[in-house]
């Protein structure tokens, strides 16, 4: 459920208009829902309510503005984290660092002696070197890691080749059949302090059964190494809980149905358990609001070429992925389109022989659930300028991202000294 719909023949985001919005702001321009994200916190929290103690730690990569984040602080969410900008954003946005998880592949030491500063909650271990360095950086500080090591349990996640973090092949974690050395290690390293186990497998995930897979193989991993003598008191489940995205599909599994699926899997672990949601949380929030261009008659169906290009939305032309298609003022009529953007590539395709309403020239549309890796994996491909941003919170609404001028963009630029010679 989201909270935009069509209001006096207009579609709004909650109480405004998006005619509006993209008459003050202009387009292309993402819009967020506050009610949407605080009640899929409420929806995945009410899930997990049985649960002893547990940490919802949102994947700020999902949607780092800080808007979003300051909304998801003030419902009580922590942080999962990849880089120390995202560290710095969620602090700044009022995310206690004992409820942040710093993961990713390739933590630099930089990045460790930062986070350990801020005193977060844990770090999610991915290879033997990554735990060396941490141990040579908390002994430079004086300072005890809390860590865990993230396993790659070997499970398909049947999701999306891209977006599968768990098989054999990926890049992430270490093999769960070699985590009981990885144990023995890190409790011999000064600096670290054991503090639990961590899995992902994937994002978009519209089955249970590989999440089940996954959590049993953890669940025989943490016996094993209590057997050895670790004291595990933390399980890292991920996230990558899918939503609907294409409405014609069957529906993911609910939050409700995750939440029963991990309750009877964990039973009896006796850890804390940490989940790390972000699609769920923000995707179905936000909308990708745009203005027809032009329309232009093609071999077989009409193209709509819109103002937004595949820089602004990426996932459709990386991942082959939906994006339901809306217009603001919809006429009553419906028409089969090819939905483009402005982009000098043939992938800057939104949707091929998609039914939509009809539009024509100057009409505004929304590309929906676009509230999660949509703005954050922007870029200024043919030098366009990155796409701002809107939160909406009931009849109020607020810019929380400008557009930065085109001037600002090429002004990032330096000629070296020899050019800037040839040009006087």
């Amino acid at each position: 459920m989201d909270h935009f719909g069509i209001v006096d023949g207009v579609l709004h985001a909650e109480a405004v208009p998006l005619d509006l919005i993209a008459e003050a702001v202009g387009t292309p321009v993402y819009v967020y829902s506050t009610a949407t994200m605080r009640r899929h916190v409420t929806v995945f929290r009410d899930a997990v309510s049985s649960l002893a103690d547990p940490l919802i730690a949102f994947a700020v990569k999902a949607n780092p503005n800080a808007a979003v984040l300051a909304t998801l602080a003030r419902e009580g969410v922590g942080a999962d984290v990849v880089s120390a900008g995202e560290l710095m954003r969620a602090r700044a946005a009022g995310i206690p660092a004992d409820r942040i998880v710093f993961s990713g592949v390739a933590k630099t030491a930089d990045e460790m002696a930062l986070a350990l500063r801020e005193g977060i909650y844990q770090f999610n271990l991915e290879s033997e070197p990554e735990a060396e360095t941490l141990s040579l950086v908390a002994q430079s500080l004086g300072a005890t890691a809390r860590v865990a090591w993230r396993v790659n349990p070997d499970v398909d996640a049947g999701t999306h080749a891209k977006i599968s973090t768990g098989r054999a092949e990926d890049k992430f974690g270490v093999p769960i059949a070699r985590a009981r050395d990885c144990y023995a290690m890190a409790a011999a390293l000064p600096g670290l302090a054991i503090a639990g186990v961590a899995v992902h497998i994937g994002s978009q995930l519209t089955d249970l059964a590989p999440f089940e897979a996954a959590f049993a193989k953890l669940g025989g991993l943490i016996a094993e190494l209590r057997a050895d003598g670790h004291a595990i008191s933390t399980a890292d489940l991920g996230g990558g809980l899918g939503i609907p995205y294409d409405p014609s599909l069957q529906a993911p599994p609910t939050p409700s149905d995750y939440g029963a699926m991990v309750v009877r899997v964990t039973a009896g672990w006796g850890v804390r358990l940490i989940f790390e949601p972000g699609r769920m949380i923000v995707g179905n929030a936000g909308v990708l609001l745009t203005r027809v261009v032009r329309v232009k008659q093609g071999s077989n169906a009409p193209f709509v070429i819109v103002d937004a290009g595949m820089n602004d939305l990426m996932r459709p032309s990386l991942y082959d992925a939906w994006h339901d298609i809306a217009a603001v003022v919809p006429r009553n009529a419906r028409v089969s389109a090819n939905i483009v953007g402005p982009v000098c590539e043939s992938s800057d395709t939104f949707a091929m022989g998609r039914d939509i309403d009809s539009v024509v020239e100057g009409d505004l549309i929304v590309f929906r659930t676009a509230g999660a890796y949509g703005a954050t994996m922007a870029n200024t491909y043919n030098s366009r300028a990155l796409v701002p941003e809107v939160l909406v919170s009931e009849d109020k609404w607020a810019l929380v991202r400008e557009r930065l001028p085109l001037e600002a963009l090429i002004a990032a630029d330096h000629l070296p000294p020899w050019l800037e010679k040839q040009g006087q």
